[in-house]
């Protein structure tokens, strides 16, 4: 591939990446995070009741005009969901409350005024160097492995499926990172390294790799590493990496801290 095109292609990929970052429903518009409680109990700014015990949440309406799913919710509505896992949204008007398990559950709203979103102005990056996009090889455990990492919510954890390793070589040394499942197919590693809180953030980034070819060769293109939610808003519960996956020099590519925590 040329470096132009090579350029032009990580440029697509990056506006379409602030594009899905600017979506006014997403993770930008959170405005608060609330842990629900095994009493029924309003929260400021937010209509109906909400509790949980120990498999589900539950929304008592109180006559307010909520839907989920595309369907008025007109009684006590259930919601019982994964831990770590896809979380549902109830539509209230303007904003839509998110339902998620994270140990406990908890309930967040996504307001498309939030101030975040609308100060929003793109995600600073390191320019594109194709001498980032490293070969590696997957290794694949004889059977997927539950592991839990921590969060970025202290005493919260996480617990994610590793089906194998990455390994590969950097400036003549081996590394190798546990990979996750990828939300859609492929991999994704959760990752640190010299520049994680100097110029990049802190707690990881995160990195999508495509499905491994037949004999497990994996191309690790870092020009794509992303911020997790978490570099961005204060209500995001962020897995941080498993042990080991933290590099032990500068991965001076992909996404930067973003303008908001860096200034």
């Amino acid at each position: 591939m040329s470096t132009d095109t090579f350029t032009r292609d990580w440029q697509d990929w990056k506006t379409q990446r602030e594009r899905d970052l600017a979506d006014p429903l997403g993770w930008l518009a959170l405005v608060s995070l609330d842990w629900l409680e095994d009493k029924p109990r309003a929260y400021e700014g937010l209509p109906g009741l909400w509790w949980q015990d120990a498999d589900a949440a539950y929304l008592d309406p109180r006559g307010a005009d909520l839907s989920h799913d595309g369907e008025r919710i007109t009684g006590v509505r259930r919601f019982e969901l994964v831990n770590s896992g896809a979380t549902t949204r109830v539509v209230a008007g303007d904003i839509e409350i998110e339902v998620a398990r994270r140990g406990g559950y908890l309930i967040r709203t996504h307001d498309p005024k939030a101030p975040v979103l609308n100060a929003f102005r793109g995600v600073p990056a390191y320019e594109p160097d194709e001498s980032w996009v490293l070969s590696g090889t997957f290794e694949p455990f004889d059977e997927p492995r539950p592991t839990t990492v921590g969060a970025v919510v202290e005493g919260l954890s996480h617990v994610y499926v590793s089906p194998g390793i990455v390994r590969f070589e950097h400036d003549g040394a081996e590394h190798t990172l546990t990979a996750f499942n990828g939300k859609k197919d492929g991999l994704l590693i959760l990752f640190t390294d010299a520049t994680s809180g100097v110029t990049t953030y802190a707690a990881n980034r995160s990195l999508a790799v495509p499905e491994p070819a037949e004999d497990g060769s994996v191309v690790l293109d870092f020009t794509r590493a992303t911020n997790l939610p978490c570099a961005f808003t204060d209500f995001a519960t962020c897995p941080l990496p498993p042990a080991g996956n933290d590099l032990p020099f500068a991965v001076e590519a992909g996404e930067k801290l973003p303008y908001e925590r860096s200034n």
